[in-house]
């Protein structure tokens, strides 16, 4: 999957992360030269040959320093999450891209991957089998849907000739790697603090690592092509295999040992225990997360699954790695690890 120029660096943001990270990994294995952007010191990554650029998405001649003499950014880094107040996500997710992609178009770099989110089209109902047609929300519980929407519009207006760009919707992303979906999921049900949430027969679309970062190299690919119809679009990235979100997670806990979960809530009253945890959380205000949000609530309790109709198509994306032998061997590789790790 490498691309023509492969003697110039590649940009990586959020390289400490769960999708970036996996994405150099590949990079490297590709025989790509990397280059990451992150706040702090990477080491281990550095002893593997990439080029370590310390700096914040707000220091614009840091990110100049990242982009010079680039052939492709993949922007992975975003902040993230339920909570939070809205400044942060605006200062980081839009203002951090808006600034990134200045600085990779005044040093000339021609292919710019931005890593977005699925929830840029939150509507607070069901969405089965969702297309790019959906609306990009303007209007959400939380300020990370609305940050990324508004991020990728950024993102496609800078499209342009000898600027190509394009946008990425990864959902759920889980695997080998991953420290915070599933071991999240396991460790919350293992304390009795896990609730089904509805009438337990919402499904959801899942994606495999790998399947993510191939549609990462993927799209940069697109990209490179003489005629780019991917150039200024954006594309769901799934495991193209909805499953039955919570008889998929009481089959992964049953083969992990653990009790599966019975107690339910309905939405109704979900909802309502979000609205009064943000109420506390903003007057007091408490630490962490809430234990409840209404994002949370409505995305635990509705469909979400989407068309990769269009990621075929225009990036000739086709999920790797399913998701029973993804499930297989993760199960193995989080058997091997201690219960308080999971």
């Amino acid at each position: 999957m490498q691309t023509s120029s492969d003697s110039s660096p590649v940009l990586v943001t959020g390289a400490s992360g769960f999708v970036g990270g996996k994405l150099v990994e590949r990079l490297l294995a590709d025989g790509r030269r990397v280059r990451a952007f992150s706040r702090r010191p990477l080491p281990a990554l550095e002893a593997r040959g990439v080029e370590i650029v310390l700096g914040e998405l707000a220091d614009r001649a840091a990110l100049a320093r990242a982009c010079a003499g680039v052939n492709s950014v993949f922007h992975v880094a975003a902040r993230v999450g339920v909570w939070g107040p809205a400044r942060e996500f605006h200062a980081v997710n839009v203002v951090g891209t808006a600034n990134l992609l200045a600085a990779a178009r005044a040093a000339g770099v021609p292919r710019f991957v931005y890593t977005s989110s699925p929830s840029v089209v939150y509507s607070g109902g069901d969405l089965r089998g969702a297309d790019e047609a959906a609306p990009l929300c303007t209007v959400a519980p939380c300020a990370y849907p609305t940050s990324k929407a508004e991020a990728e519009r950024r993102v496609a207006a800078a499209n342009a000739p000898g600027f190509r760009t394009v946008a990425l919707r990864p959902h759920l992303v889980w695997g080998p790697g991953d420290h915070h979906l599933v071991p999240r999921v396991v460790a919350l049900a293992r304390a009795g603090r896990l609730r089904i949430v509805g009438t337990g027969e919402n499904r959801v679309d899942l994606t495999h690592i790998d399947n993510v970062v191939d549609a990462h190299l993927l799209a940069e690919r697109a990209l490179v092509a003489p005629v780019a119809p991917a150039a200024g679009r954006a594309y769901f990235i799934t495991n193209g295999e909805p499953v039955a979100l919570w008889p998929w997670i009481n089959d992964l806990l049953l083969r992990l040992g653990a009790m599966p979960i019975h107690r339910r809530v309905s939405r109704r009253a979900a909802v309502a225990a979000g609205a009064v945890c943000e109420a506390l959380w903003t007057l007091f205000p408490l630490e962490g997360e809430p234990p409840m949000t209404r994002f949370a609530a409505k995305e635990l309790a509705t469909d979400h699954w989407f068309s990769i109709e269009a990621a075929r198509r225009d990036l000739g994306y086709e999920p790797r790695v399913t998701m029973a032998a993804g499930l297989e061997d993760y199960i193995a590789l989080l058997r091997r690890q201690p219960a308080g790790s999971q």
